[in-house]
């Protein structure tokens, strides 16, 4: 019986351990963070995922047009960082939102949101690791 017992508890472990090694992150659905993230804070993407849910906050692809056309994540607005506009077009957001900003593998990332806090926003957060880490932890990625 305790065999038995033992080897329960061995399956269920594994199972468990293994939904973790699968698990899935969405900008969509899950968990929403409590509170909006520190200004400037790089998020793995499963607290990323629950920080973009928050009320008042845009997904911002940092990447190239063609980059999102490829994939990125439901519901992400695409501002080229590396675009000549890409200050004129960040000037019609609006700063008193929350800015969850991705690129490919967190460089570009970085460099908007520090052109962006130069122009007064101050709530944003990227996603460490870009796009390339949300797809390993299971994120969902569209090219619609």
């Amino acid at each position: 019986m305790r065999r038995v017992a033992v080897a329960a508890v061995a399956a269920a472990a594994t199972l468990v351990l293994a939904g973790c090694a699968t698990g899935t992150v969405s900008a969509t659905s899950g968990p929403t963070a409590a509170a909006a993230p520190a200004g400037g804070t790089s998020l793995s993407p499963s607290d990323f995922a629950a920080a973009a849910k928050l009320p008042d906050t845009t997904l911002l692809d940092v990447r190239t047009a063609a980059e999102f056309a490829a994939g990125h994540l439901p519901g992400a607005v695409n501002l080229d960082v590396q675009s000549p506009d890409f200050a004129q077009r960040a000037a019609t957001l609006d700063p008193g939102r929350n800015y969850a900003v991705y690129c490919h593998s967190g460089n570009r990332s970085k460099v908007a949101m520090t052109a962006l806090a130069r122009s007064g926003f101050t709530h944003l957060f990227d996603l460490a690791g870009g796009i390339g880490a949300w797809q390993s932890a299971g994120g969902e990625v569209v090219t619609r």
